[in-house]
């Protein structure tokens, strides 16, 4: 889940936004003209959109997340079968 909300969604969502932007768009235009076809989409600038709304994710993820830098990691160990995550004391 965490792959999907910090890398990826941010990634896609401006492709996706314009992709149902163009879909609404072709459902309304009922005139002789056709509506855009994909490949005239403006791809570059959507791509650089993903990337700064993942850097901004990131950047947040990277503020707001995480412990205490004068904390102590404490590592993963095993007790009585279970697994007890990382975290930092």
């Amino acid at each position: 889940m965490r792959i999907l909300f910090q890398y990826l969604f941010p990634l896609l969502l401006p492709a996706a936004v314009y992709l149902v932007w163009t879909w609404i768009a072709g459902k309304r235009r009922r005139t002789a003209e056709e509506p855009p076809l994909w490949y005239e989409g403006p791809w570059f600038w959507l791509i650089v959109a993903g990337f700064f709304l993942m850097l901004a994710v990131l950047g947040l993820s990277a503020i707001t997340g995480g412990g205490s830098p004068e904390g102590t990691y404490v590592p993963p160990r095993s007790e009585g079968g279970r697994i007890i995550p990382g975290h930092i004391r």
